[in-house]
């Protein structure tokens, strides 16, 4: 009998049931160790209405087993475990979401950025990483910044890596196709510059031009892990309402491991209620969220 057959005949047991209101606290328990242990990722006590509610769908697919059966089934498979990381990840993002990041960059440092590699002295390239990015609206904002404002001509070449934990947001940033809606979060020079509009049938979704699709490559990481499979370092790293996930030795973890990747001159960006001024001293802030290498004293 396969794994998925033994969930669906599991009885279900007093209050863990898919149709109870609560689930039991050994059982959250359970998943609160297990998720943090693999993600890094801390449920406290308050957070059991949307465990259950993150779950829901999963084990309608299976046909309704208990949560503590479920429990059992990732603990023992490790697809289905990535399948729960899958669901209780948050993905809320945005084209230019904290726009004064993008700002930064267009203001302060791509034209340094520019002034300093061209003209003579040879190909220039910029490494950025986007980690945490969904369904890909940060990497391909990123991709038409550093595109706009670094151009091709003059020998620039451009790197962007996008990660996920979440294998099913990565499927759909690998598309790279979005509702038509999400124009009006994208400044209207670079809307027309890199955008395309679907007609027809696909006239409800845009996709990034072809100018942009060879700049970003997506990968699964995840931050929790000892050892990033990710080689090199970055000039930009994007890891942006991330760490709100985190308590404070996961996130001390992995601003390190994030931190060993990013160049001595480099950009860290974190979330508008981030702040890493109590987790690491390896960075020193240069304004609001923006952090760069060096002591923080």
């Amino acid at each position: 009998m396969n794994s998925q057959a033994a969930l669906k005949l599991q009885a279900p047991e007093p209050g863990s049931s898919l149709l109870s209101s609560e689930i039991p606290d050994r059982v959250f328990y359970g998943y609160q160790r297990l998720i943090y242990r693999e993600a890094g990722i801390y449920l406290g006590p308050n957070k059991k209405a949307l465990l259950m509610g993150r779950l829901a769908r999963r084990l309608r697919e299976l046909g309704g087993p208990s949560f503590s059966a479920y429990l059992r089934q990732v603990e023992e498979d490790a697809a289905e475990r990535l399948r729960l990381l899958d669901a209780i990840c948050t993905h809320e993002t945005h084209f230019f979401r904290e726009p004064r990041h993008f700002e930064f960059l267009e203001n302060e440092v791509l034209p340094r950025w520019r002034a300093q590699g061209h003209p003579g002295t040879g190909v220039r390239k910029v490494r950025a990483w986007s980690a945490g990015c969904s369904t890909g609206e940060e990497a391909f904002t990123l991709a038409m910044v550093l595109r706009s404002h670094l151009p091709v001509e003059e020998g620039w070449q451009i790197e962007i890596l996008a990660t996920d934990l979440s294998t099913r947001v990565l499927e759909r940033a690998r598309q790279t196709l979005w509702p038509v809606e999400r124009a009006r979060e994208i400044p209207t020079r670079y809307l027309k510059a890199f955008m395309l509009r679907g007609t027809g049938s696909q006239a409800q979704w845009m996709k990034a031009g072809p100018e942009l699709r060879p700049l970003v490559r997506f990968e699964r990481v995840n931050l929790h892990e000892e050892h990033y499979p990710v080689v090199g370092r970055f000039d930009l790293i994007f890891c942006r309402n991330v760490f709100i996930y985190f308590d404070a030795a996961s996130k001390a973890r992995a601003l390190e491991r994030l931190v060993e990747h990013l160049c001595p001159q480099g950009f860290l960006f974190v979330g508008h209620a981030e702040s890493l001024g109590a987790v690491t001293q390896r960075v020193r802030l240069l304004q609001s969220t923006i952090y760069t290498p060096g002591s923080a004293g």
